[in-house]
């Protein structure tokens, strides 16, 4: 067994195309080691596709996942991202999904932005002997959580995700996505804890989030701007959605920079803009930027604090040289 080998460095020469280097096992493939092959391993040379031959090893092998898990969270997540600012992000749920696959644990992220959600996808899904359900609550939902776990362990969707009505008297004092995420901030939650709000009219709003913050909400939540409200958890299938209501608009602009585009869309002076910009308060995509500078596509998604969101729809040439930028405002 390993443990008669408590103070061994083990040390392996590989020997591949004419080239010899040292090479060691990652400790998670040794324990499954038998005392036999670890005495034969001990040896000056030793093939090392003998003692852990990878090719003939049955679907599913732990030791198999388990390696390919560490060689992603070494390097190649960073290879595998589309977006350098997810990284940390999607490399610190890669780590979860390496813990599930050696416990045999099923384990839940906090609710992640799509772009997170999409570049940490294309990183598991080519990894072995792990899993993964993406739930938002509703088929549309914007921001979800992910579950992450063994095949044989992750097998039916984990109720990870409860649903809020908040009601009041919205009929003369109308509220907006802001008042009621800013509402619910205040209390003191953090972001990520909180999924979609769906906007009700007069009737509140619906809002995601994960369940152990149920009964915190329903006692805390007492007020969205003016309005005094009351919070009572409701089943998901009792969600009302439907797709956003928007308002679209055009504006010619010199440049595509975000803050020349943000501004139009928004109707500020491009110098508050700027200022919002610098203090962290726009995003372009659900990711923070700082440069006035940072240039805009069709379909970016630019969100103010306190203000809204819009998104970028087809931009055209003038025979001036400007842009001709369509610009789609949520109501």
């Amino acid at each position: 067994m390993l443990a008669s080998f408590p103070s061994i460095k083990i040390s392996v020469k590989l020997v591949k195309s004419s080239k010899v280097k040292t090479m060691k096992p990652s400790w998670s493939a040794m324990r499954f080691v038998d005392k036999a092959s670890m005495t034969r391993l001990l040896s000056p040379v030793y093939p090392i596709n003998k003692l852990f031959p990878f090719t003939q090893l049955p679907h599913g092998s732990p030791v198999l996942g388990l390696c390919q898990l560490a060689h992603t969270v070494k390097g190649d997540v960073h290879n595998l991202l589309g977006d350098k600012n997810v990284f940390e992000d999607a490399r610190r749920i890669v780590e979860m999904a390496k813990r599930a696959s050696m416990r045999q644990q099923v384990l839940h992220t906090n609710f992640l932005t799509p772009p997170i959600l999409k570049e940490t996808k294309l990183v598991l899904e080519k990894l072995a002997d792990i899993r993964t359900i993406a739930q938002g609550g509703y088929p549309q939902a914007e921001l979800c959580r992910l579950s992450v776990g063994h095949p044989e362990v992750l097998t039916t969707d984990p109720d990870i995700i409860a649903a809020l009505s908040i009601t009041g008297n919205f009929g003369f004092q109308p509220c907006s996505h802001g008042d009621f995420l800013g509402a619910i901030l205040g209390t003191g939650i953090s972001r990520e804890k909180l999924g979609d709000i769906i906007l009700q009219g007069e009737n509140g709003a619906h809002v995601l989030v994960v369940p152990e913050l149920v009964d915190f909400l329903t006692s805390s939540l007492d007020k969205v701007g003016n309005v005094s409200v009351s919070c009572k958890r409701i089943p998901l299938l009792a969600l009302e959605y439907e797709p956003p209501r928007t308002m679209a608009f055009k504006s010619v602009e010199a440049s595509l920079r975000v803050d020349a585009i943000a501004s139009a869309g928004f109707k500020i002076s491009r110098s508050k803009m700027a200022g919002l910009i610098s203090s962290g308060d726009v995003r372009v995509n659900w990711i923070t930027i700082f440069k006035s500078n940072t240039m805009i596509k069709t379909g970016d998604i630019i969100s103010v604090s306190q203000m809204g969101r819009l998104k970028v729809g087809e931009i055209n040439t003038t025979k001036k040289g400007k842009f001709a930028v369509e610009l789609i405002t949520y109501l």
